[in-house]
């Protein structure tokens, strides 16, 4: 009882200091523009961190350690990789010149960055990128809705449905007072809580399986389990290859960087240019280390499973595994409860931190991006920030109401919602930034294509199996980055006022 009354004040105490923030912030948000990116006021470290918290969500510390868990490292090291060369890639080639160009520009949001890169009076691509984003963000959303659920249901044995609804409210609250500052400034909070969480993980699950050795020696008596060409079937207890296709399918998640919302904002709203590139060395290093310690984490809890020190997990309950060691630190006195406490509350940061900037991104698409810019519906600045908070709460309704089954994977839900964004928006941002000939044409052909492909890929072609079992982000973006180029050749050329506006900006 003690253990469990200290985990509480631990995330209480965690919970209102991010209400804390999201008051304090509120007074600051005048205008559409600090709603939405802050004044582009982030500093370095902040701009870094924010972007990287809101990214990894609670994939990081639920769904790779558990894919990790059931299958070994293969999966979920490739997927690592991929996204570690997309985060570099991405800071590399993309920050400085969308930050750079939606600035030149006075663009406050994705969609009024396509809008106004390529001229479109009709807010056309502002309405259809707008769209995407209700569409994909919403149930990205609810994976992290969900993961809350799931952690007090398994944490507390309190109902998933109760538990993710004092959650939600908690995430609309301090995002709906607070704006993109807030977000920014919880978001930098919640990674020192997840950097914290992961070590004191690793080192006490080290321990209680036995040592590192024991570890080791009993993910390698695993068929395929510690091997980067196969995988470990828990139902068959043998090794299944991972070729050479499923490796390159998998690292594809690393191109969704390009075409995610919230992070793309996080390059928009940095205060300098120029800063961009220590804001690039630092997240890189942490997501590096971060996932490869995700992915540990998940092998060590096979070994406490082996030890005796945890229950075996099957299913979707192995995205539990860390929730299962601080249960398992708890028992150790009151200091390790409150330290399990920690822990719990950076499950509760990678969700909150993820679904903070979602809620924004999605809340822009609607008021801003359709209301204003699309139906020129003309209202005032301080109406625009009300109806953007209420955007917020309405959107997060249906969020909640998707998440409410339980046995819903977080893993699952946000692989389909990282291909519908890294398709659909990131070759449109690739060429928009780099490619003077693309054209409004395009990047609407693009956009649906990419859009689309996923939903066609995922439910009609993948089922095939064999060759066909590619993850639907690989297909789908080179789907749309064909179709953008070929119907930008195939239209006419840009205005010279959209070229020399490109060419400044180079």
């Amino acid at each position: 009882m003690t253990s469990s009354i200290m985990i509480m004040i631990a995330i209480i105490c965690y919970l209102i200091m991010m209400l804390g923030i999201g008051v304090k912030f509120s007074k600051t948000n005048n205008t559409v523009d600090d709603f939405y990116l802050g004044g582009r006021k982030l500093g370095p470290f902040v701009t870094a961190m924010s972007a990287e918290a809101s990214d990894m969500s609670s994939w990081l510390l639920m769904g790779l350690p558990g894919v990790a868990y059931l299958s070994g490292i293969c999966d979920a090291a490739w997927t690592a990789i991929g996204l570690g060369i997309g985060t570099w890639v991405n800071w590399l080639i993309v920050s400085k010149r969308i930050r750079r160009y939606s600035h030149k520009i006075g663009a406050i949001t994705i969609p009024d960055f396509f809008a106004k890169r390529y001229h479109d009076e009709k807010n056309i691509l502002t309405c259809v990128s707008a769209m995407i984003i209700v569409v994909f963000f919403v149930p990205y959303t609810a994976s992290g809705f969900a993961a809350c659920g799931k952690l007090f249901q398994s944490l507390f044995q309190v109902n998933y449905l109760t538990a993710m609804i004092v959650c939600a409210v908690v995430i609309v609250a301090y995002t709906a007072l607070g704006g993109f500052l807030a977000a920014s400034t919880t978001d930098l909070i919640q990674s020192i809580v997840m950097s914290i969480a992961l070590v004191v993980v690793l080192v006490f699950g080290t321990s209680q399986a036995g040592g590192l050795d024991a570890v080791m020696e009993n993910a390698g008596s695993l068929p395929g389990y510690l091997s980067m060409n196969s995988m470990y079937s828990t139902e068959t207890a043998s090794a299944s290859p991972y070729g050479i296709i499923t490796i390159i399918s998998t690292m594809a998640w690393g191109l969704g960087y390009f075409g995610m919302p919230h992070i793309l904002l996080r390059f928009m709203a940095s205060e300098n240019e120029e800063k961009l590139t220590l804001s690039r060395r630092i997240a890189t290093v942490w997501v590096f280390i971060s996932m490869a310690i995700a992915i540990f984490i998940g092998v060590i809890g096979l070994g406490m499973t082996k030890a005796g020190a945890i229950d075996v997990l099957e299913g979707s309950t192995s995205e539990t595994v860390i929730v299962q060691i601080a249960h398992l630190l708890s028992q150790h006195g009151v200091a390790a409860a409150l330290l399990a406490g920690v822990i719990l509350a950076g499950i509760l940061a990678a969700t909150m931190s993820t679904a903070d900037s979602q809620l924004l991104v999605a809340a822009s698409g609607v008021s801003q991006n359709l209301l204003v810019d699309f139906l020129h519906i003309n209202i005032s600045k301080k109406a625009s920030v009300i109806i953007a908070r209420v955007t917020v709460v309405i959107i997060s309704v249906i969020a909640v109401f998707i998440a409410r089954d339980p046995s819903s994977s977080v893993f699952a839900i946000v692989s389909f919602a990282w291909a519908g964004f890294g398709a659909a928006f990131g070759p449109v941002v690739l060429l928009a930034l780099f490619w003077k000939r693309s054209n409004k044409n395009g990047a609407i052909a693009g956009m649906l294509a990419g859009g689309i492909m996923v939903f066609v890929w995922k439910y009609a072609v993948r089922p095939l199996g064999g060759v066909w079992n590619i993850y639907e982000l690989l297909p789908a973006f080179l789907t749309a980055l064909a179709v953008n180029v070929l119907v930008s050749l195939l239209t006419a050329p840009p205005d010279d006022s959209v070229i020399r506006e490109f060419e400044s900006c180079s």
